[in-house]
């Protein structure tokens, strides 16, 4: 089993998205991707835009070489957008996928009116149906009942979560479960995965209270005791507090807790956290914003930032 990870917020945007190949499969899930549209203000800066575009076009060449794509809910970082806004995936920038490719996805019970729309959109333009596999299994492949978006009253309503197995460990896909909800936990241990790749809690929101900072980390740490492997990313990498948390997790485990970027061997890259400073750095030119949506694109003075070369 080879384990990618395309996107997500240590390796500077916002999404949960990585591949998985075993010897008769390539699986993708969640391919999508967004850059936080406005954070402190602030739109996403160019160099931010250059590294999503990167990682975009990583996404689109998995989609077209995936033999399965799992869709765990229908956020815009998660999937590809009939509407997208130009710092996200557009579904016609994915072309010659193969034609018999298989679209797992999590059922329309528990969504939005506009996340059911966008169901309804991906079906239409891949001209398939996405099978509804919510508690199900179909071989290496197996698929949990609808868990919350976080805490369990969230209005951001219903995931799915994924298990992967291979001839020798297994892989678990735990989408914006945010480790605020321990019926999630609970399935996770059922299945013993060896590797977790899951959204953390996002301490970034003031909104978060103590309570449940603490029920997250009672359950990150039941969580690392049980797997080899835990990465916690996604919402958790909004913030640079995810870097001290993930420490004290491993300190108090004993386990291996990492980050996407860690996991990758790649630098650790906190774009949105660190929006306000890439702007204090590299101040960009007038109407830049403007000018991109409507595909004048100048990235020559942003390739480069501090360490970082894009």
């Amino acid at each position: 089993m080879h384990i990618k990870i395309l996107g997500t917020e240590s390796l500077g945007v916002r999404g949960l998205c990585c591949s998985v190949e075993t010897k008769e499969r390539k699986i993708l899930i969640d391919p999508g991707i967004a850059l936080g549209y406005s954070r402190h203000g602030l739109l996403p800066h160019p160099f931010q835009v250059v590294v999503g575009r990167m990682i975009r076009d990583k996404i689109i060449s998995a989609f077209i070489s995936a033999t399965d794509v799992v869709i765990s809910h229908y956020h815009g970082d998660h999937v590809p957008l009939v509407d997208a806004n130009p710092y996200q995936l557009q579904t016609t920038q994915i072309q010659n996928v193969k034609d018999d490719f298989r679209f797992w996805a999590k059922g329309l019970s528990g969504l939005h009116k506009n996340m059911r729309g966008r169901a309804r959109e991906l079906s239409s333009f891949f001209r398939r149906d996405l099978e509804d596999v919510e508690g199900k299994s179909y071989g290496a492949i197996s698929f949990s009942k609808a868990v919350a978006h976080g805490k369990a009253d969230s209005h951001l309503g219903e995931v799915m979560m994924t298990k992967i197995e291979g001839q020798k460990r297994a892989f678990v896909h735990a989408s914006d479960i945010q480790l605020l909800n321990r019926e999630a936990i609970e399935q996770i241990l059922e299945w013993q995965p060896d590797i977790v790749l899951s959204s953390g809690p996002p301490l970034y929101l003031h909104r978060l209270s103590k309570r449940m900072i603490d029920m997250a980390w009672e359950n990150a740490v039941t969580l690392s005791k049980s797997v080899d492997t835990l990465i916690l990313d996604h919402h958790i990498m909004r913030s640079e507090q995810g870097f001290i948390w993930l420490k004290r997790l491993s300190d108090k485990t004993g386990k291996q807790v990492i980050c996407a970027a860690d996991f990758m061997k790649r630098p650790r890259l906190l774009l949105e956290a660190w929006r306000e400073q890439l702007y204090k750095d590299m101040p960009i030119s007038k109407n830049w914003h403007e000018n991109y949506a409507k595909g004048k694109m100048d990235f020559k003075d942003y390739r480069k930032w501090g360490m970082y070369k894009v």
